[in-house]
Parts: structure tokens; C-alpha cells; sequence
């Protein structure tokens, strides 16, 4: 089993690490929020008072933090209080730039990174069924598959330091646009007087049908958005696509026009909604009463 120490507890690195201490691994957890601990307290893991007291002993430690600034902040405190070698673990979504700046001052003082960016949101989470796109070194990987299979389904090796980050922003790109289109088909169906549900129920059965249909037809029928992945957060990924776009010369003209609307509904308060209270936005375009 392994020493682990797991930096970030919120939506979704709380039940990775829960996960990991259920498997039998040690596990210390640490979080800005200290009653964020109580569930991995509950599974067998540490609450941590600090990043020395978390890495300490660690033969792993694993990341899950909102933005490329915080992860920046936590490895340099991880780079000062672990032990050189240690295998670090960076499950956040950020900028692949960033990432790779990481990774080569990682290596310089003796550690080794992996970006491993998940998909699947709260529920994919929970269930332990996460997709997990890699960057790093094959051997690295290797090292810490046994730790992916724990907390996720679909796990590959995308290829070097900042590859995993890159996949995780075209996800993100498809994400979004499958939800705004679903979002549309909604408010469309509505307008009509269908039945909505059975309207769903059937074009998830079709060449429409999508792990986005599925999972959010639900939020947007009963207009019930508490976040399972912010639009906060969608967001901060839609800049790194069309940053990411624009620096490697090519163009993404429907992520430029989501990346919009997504920034529209955070600029009209729906940050901390569920992605899927794009719905609100469309009702807005629309002239109808926002749910």
C-alpha cells in the first residue's frame, strides 16, 4: 500500500481521496476548508494541519485544485517540504504551458510530475468511474496506475508533460458545446408544448444521445443546478481552449462562440450553478423567464 498525501478535498478530489483510503492506501488529506476532512477522517484517512505536515512521508502526492495560479502556490510549498524523488500527481485542470514549466522545475530539484486531468464531474467521482488523461513519463504512468484504477474507469497515457492538460481542454471544448446544444434542444422542445422528458428520453436512444444528455437531461427538466462542475470552472477551461487555440495557430470558431456564452452566464450570476444552467442562458436569449 501507499503513503499518500491529498492536497485539495472539494467536489471532486474528496471522493478520489476517499476513494484511496478505501482501497487501503494511507492517506493524509489537506484542505483550505478543514471540515472538508471529515469524510476521508471517516474512511480511514488524516486530516493534515499543513503542506509539511501532509507530504510528510509521502510516497505520493496527489493535487486537485481549481486554477493554474493555486496549483503554482502548492508546489512550491510541495517542492520545499517533500522528500526529493517523490512522485507528484497534479489532477487539476490548467494551462498545458503551465504545466510544462511545472514539470521541468519538478525534475530539476529531484521530483517527478505527472498531469493527470480527470472528466466525468461529481458523479464520476463518487462512482470511481473518472476519465483520466495522463502527461508525463511512460514510467511515471506506470507507477501510478494501480493509484488511476482506483478512482477511474478510462485511464491513458497521452503522452509527455502537459499532453494530459491539452486533452482535458478539447473535453472540455466538447462538453461545453454538447451542453449548450442540448441546453437549445430543451428550451426548443418546451416552446413546442412536448413532452420534454419523453422528447429526451427518445434522442438518447439516437445518434443525439451523449454521456452529456444523460447526465444533465435531468438538472435542466427539474431546472435544479446545484454544481456538480461550476460554470466557474467551465469558465477558467474555455480560456485555456481558445488560448491554447490561438498559440498553436489554429481556430476553434464554435469553442470561441460557447466560451462566450459560458462567460455570459457567469456574468449574469450563474457561476456557482451547475454547467448545465447554460439552460438559463438560452431562456435569456430567448425573452423567457429565467428558471
Amino acid at each position: 500500500m501507499t503513503n499518500i498525501a491529498f492536497i485539495g478535498l472539494g467536489i471532486m478530489g474528496n471522493p478520489m481521496a476517499v476513494h484511496l483510503a478505501q482501497a487501503g492506501h494511507t492517506v493524509a488529506g489537506l484542505d483550505r476548508s478543514v471540515e472538508r476532512t471529515a469524510e476521508l477522517v471517516a474512511a480511514g484517512g488524516r486530516a493534515a494541519s499543513s503542506i509539511a505536515d501532509v507530504v510528510k512521508g509521502a510516497d505520493v502526492i496527489c493535487v486537485m485544485v481549481p486554477d493554474s495560479p493555486d496549483v503554482q502556490d502548492v508546489l512550491e510549498d510541495v517542492f520545499q517540504e517533500a522528500e526529493t524523488g517523490t512522485l507528484i500527481i497534479d489532477f487539476s485542470s490548467i494551462r498545458p504551458d503551465v504545466t510544462q514549466q511545472l514539470a521541468a522545475q519538478a525534475q530539476a530539484l529531484g521530483f517527478r510530475l505527472l498531469d493527470a486531468p480527470v472528466s466525468g464531474g461529481e458523479a464520476g467521482a463518487k462512482n470511481a468511474v473518472l476519465s483520466i488523461m495522463v502527461g508525463g513519463s511512460a514510467e511515471d504512468f506506470l507507477e501510478a496506475k494501480p493509484l488511476f484504477d482506483v478512482v477511474g474507469k478510462t485511464v491513458v497515457h497521452v503522452g509527455p508533460s502537459g499532453s494530459g492538460q491539452t486533452v482535458k481542454a478539447a473535453n472540455q471544448l466538447i462538453v461545453a458545446a454538447n451542453i449548450q446544444a442540448v441546453a437549445e434542444a430543451v428550451v426548443f422542445l418546451e416552446a413546442y408544448g412536448v413532452d420534454t422528458a419523453a422528447a429526451l428520453e427518445v434522442l438518447g436512444g439516437g445518434l443525439a444521445g451523449s454521456t452529456v444528455l444523460q447526465q444533465k437531461r435531468a438538472n435542466m427538466l427539474s431546472r435544479s443546478f446545484e454544481p456538480g462542475f461550476r460554470i466557474d470552472l467551465h469558465h477558467k477551461d474555455m480560456g485555456i481552449v481558445t488560448a491554447a487555440a490561438r498559440e498553436a495557430g489554429v481556430v476553434a470558431p464554435l469553442g470561441s462562440l460557447v466560451a462566450q456564452l459560458v462567460a455570459s452566464a457567469r456574468a449574469n450570476g450563474d457561476g456557482g450553478l451547475d454547467h448545465s444552467a447554460l439552460l438559463r442562458g438560452v431562456e435569456r436569449l430567448s425573452g423567457k423567464a429565467v428558471s
